[in-house]
């Protein structure tokens, strides 16, 4: 077992936010979100805490219309659920994805594709997140079950570090995080979707 498998990232927010309410601070959260499920536990936990802005960057959404879906769904819940979050939309970059993926379209769920793919993404929101002076950025890709938080705070790590600016490790799905993600659906009748987004998972029939 290598040494990032060992660490425990629930453990890690955890101190990160006894540290911010023991000196009684709000610092600024850069959320990268992937879809309204996933972020709806996120928010509920996360704005108790962070004074938070939304970011949704997700080129590997295809085709359109589900990437515009999502993007209303996320919206609507920050509407309703918590109104004081803010909201700031990326490009939709489809190319810039396929381009990525170019040798790579037959890979598994969580392979090197995947790996690319968050790693797309959580570059382009450290680069928000540091023109925007964030204290911290993150994702809600954690939460998801099929997703690797060892893998993804480790690359947050490394892109932390290229652009100066703090990730907050995290690993979403433990202490019943997906779980809540799954009644918060429910409660705001969200949609869920089948798929995580591009059409190699999509074809993989995996979410």
């Amino acid at each position: 077992m290598n040494q990032k498998s060992k660490i425990n990232y629930q453990l890690e927010l955890d101190k990160t936010i006894q540290s911010v309410t023991a000196r009684q601070l709000r610092p600024t959260l850069l959320l990268h979100s992937c879809c309204a499920p996933c972020s709806s536990y996120v928010l509920e936990y996360l704005t108790q805490y962070f004074d938070i802005t939304v970011f949704f960057y997700n080129p590997n959404i295809s085709p359109e219309t589900e990437y515009h879906h999502r993007i209303e769904e996320i919206k609507r819940l920050i509407r309703e659920m918590c109104p004081s979050v803010k909201w700031m939309e990326g490009n939709y970059e489809p190319e810039k994805f396929y381009a990525m993926a170019k040798g790579l379209e037959n890979e598994p769920e969580r392979g090197a594709r995947c790996l690319k793919c968050y790693r797309m993404r959580l570059e382009e929101s450290a680069k928000m997140a540091a023109d925007g002076q964030f204290d911290f950025f993150t994702t809600t890709l954690s939460i998801s079950p099929q997703k690797d938080a060892a893998v993804l705070n480790q690359i947050g790590k490394e892109i932390s570090e290229t652009y100066g600016v703090n990730y907050l490790y995290s690993d979403f799905k433990k202490r019943n995080g997906y779980k809540r993600s799954i009644e918060l659906s429910a409660q705001y009748h969200l949609y869920r979707q089948s798929f995580c987004g591009c059409i190699y998972s999509q074809s993989q029939n995996k979410s």
